[in-house]
């Protein structure tokens, strides 16, 4: 998070009102055109971003039950973007799961290998994450080069924006996975997709985006 900005309100929505100033205030949006990551316009109305990983069967069910909904109604319209960020908790496997999904995407295979973790993630208990796993689901998604993809999964740098993404989460005031920010506003758990139209929905109405 930027120098003096303010991390998001828990219980309340916060300066509702103005959702680009509140946005600006926080410091957290990227809108990064070349982020792999994120997906939408990243000149969309709002950016709604999401500390998970991929162990958490929370975040599992967010991404199998919700995500494709939000996709639908507000990614792919342009009226939302959507960026991740890594917030690896459940140990060194959850780290493992992190960096290999952004090997993956130095390849151009982000999201399906986001997907394809998800997919095999059990409802209830933690992913297995193992090095025979990872190349498996990297072969599932047809990573090109899975010679540079197991290299990559060593890489400094990618290990680098995997822990700021976790000090990011953790300035924000995230202690559990899945956690969202919408502007200034922090939506908890894997809430029912009802839950993210009322807050994305009165966030566009404040923009006159509805």
């Amino acid at each position: 998070m930027a120098a003096g900005a303010r991390p998001p309100t828990r219980g309340r929505r916060a300066r509702r009102s103005d959702p680009k100033a509140a946005e600006k205030e926080s410091g957290l949006a990227r809108r990064d055109a070349d982020d792999v990551t994120a997906l939408g316009d990243e000149d969309a109305p709002l950016v709604l971003i999401e500390y998970s990983d991929y162990r958490c069967p929370f975040c599992g069910a967010f991404a199998r039950d919700t995500m494709p909904e939000l996709t639908k109604e507000y990614i792919d319209t342009g009226k939302v973007r959507f960026e991740w960020r890594d917030f690896p908790v459940f140990g060194e496997e959850s780290m493992d799961g992190a960096m290999a999904a952004r090997a993956a995407g130095e390849q151009g295979r982000y999201w399906e290998y986001h997907e394809a973790m998800y997919e095999d993630a059990p409802e209830r208990g933690h992913l297995e994450i193992t090095r025979a796993a990872i190349m498996d689901w990297a072969t599932e998604v047809d990573v090109p080069d899975l010679k540079q993809f197991e290299k990559d999964l060593d890489d400094p740098d990618l290990r680098a924006k995997v822990e700021a993404d976790a000090s990011e989460a953790s300035s924000v005031g995230a202690t559990g996975t899945p956690t969202f920010v919408l502007g200034t506003e922090l939506l908890v758990g894997a809430q029912p997709v009802d839950a993210f139209r009322q807050a994305i929905d009165a966030q566009l109405e404040a923009l006159g985006e509805e």
